[in-house]
């Protein structure tokens, strides 16, 4: 089931920190430097993933402009990977946003992300050049995707 929520949520703030975790080793020396793009005060705007109420998937977007937002924090738990989780999430978030009247989504993934790389392309974003403050960062990937095309 998905739940819209925001950054108070205990949930996900618990889910923010495994997703961390497993960015730090992922990441390895340059975590710190995207960490600090990572906080959650912004984040208005979460979806969960609940299975019998407890919460196995996030993700959520900030208010980049007055018609872009920008998705953050995808997660899902390792052991329900695979079985569309994030393509639900990323789904009724990339909605939501059209709903309040956003235009286009972007999004910043590392290098490391491989199932990432692969994910967004399929979910119909473009990769683009990298937005403030990935810009000139070599292992950031950043995509966009034109909410306006998708009927959902």
């Amino acid at each position: 089931m998905l739940l819209r929520t925001n950054q108070e949520d205990t949930r996900f703030q618990e889910l923010v920190k495994q997703l961390d975790a497993e960015l730090a080793i992922r990441d390895g020396k340059d975590h710190a430097f995207y960490h600090q793009f990572n906080g959650i005060a912004l984040l208005d705007h979460v979806v969960l993933f609940l299975n019998n109420d407890a919460a196995v998937g996030c993700s959520a977007f900030k208010v980049r402009t007055h018609n872009q937002i920008e998705i953050k924090r995808m997660y899902v738990l390792p052991s329900y990977r695979k079985k569309g989780i994030a393509k639900k999430l990323l789904t009724d978030l990339e909605k939501w946003g059209a709903e309040l009247g956003y235009k286009e989504a972007v999004l910043e993934t590392g290098k490391a992300q491989t199932e990432a790389l692969s994910f967004y392309p399929k979910m119909k974003y473009n990769i683009m050049l990298n937005f403030p403050p990935y810009e000139g960062i070599k292992n950031s990937v950043c995509f966009k995707k034109d909410l306006s095309l998708d009927p959902f």
